[in-house]
């Protein structure tokens, strides 16, 4: 009888056997589903990044001509870039520094068309000048980004 008893309790090890790795890869699929299901948070959050790019408001950066500081505001909305100026453009400055206006003239008018500071053409004979006030766009534009 002893013989008996012994293969029912190696049955019932595999049956007990069987049944933990069962258990475990049930829990181990309901792991994996818990773990790569998108969560809402995420889905509300990427979906709120995309409606609002910008914060409205007007932002600014500033340009050092000499001993003048020249700021470059941005106007912008939560989707559009709306304008871009140079403040305070005094007479002196605008003297000293002949191709400030129109550079920042081309560039707001491309730049508000385009809505990115990707693809914008500088006029030949004041490249310099635009990278200058593209950098200090751009700076004002970091400002108003979202971080989300």
């Amino acid at each position: 009888m002893s013989a008996k008893t012994k293969i029912i309790v190696l049955r019932m090890k595999e049956i007990i056997y069987t049944a933990i790795f069962i258990g475990l890869a049930i829990l181990l699929i309901l792991l994996f589903l818990f773990m790569f299901r998108p969560k809402e948070k995420e889905a509300q959050s990427a979906g709120a990044e995309a409606v609002s790019r910008y914060t409205p408001g007007l932002y600014s950066a500033s340009i050092v001509l000499g001993s003048q500081n020249v700021n470059v505001e941005v106007a912008v909305d939560k989707d559009h870039i709306n304008s871009i100026a140079l403040v305070p453009l005094s007479d002196a400055v605008a003297t000293m520094y002949p191709l400030m206006q129109p550079a920042m003239d081309s560039l707001a008018e491309q730049i508000c068309a385009s809505q990115s500071l990707e693809g914008i053409e500088y006029p030949a004979n004041s490249q310099y000048t635009s990278m200058a006030l593209m950098n200090a766009i751009e700076t004002a534009l970091k400002k108003a980004e979202n971080d989300g």
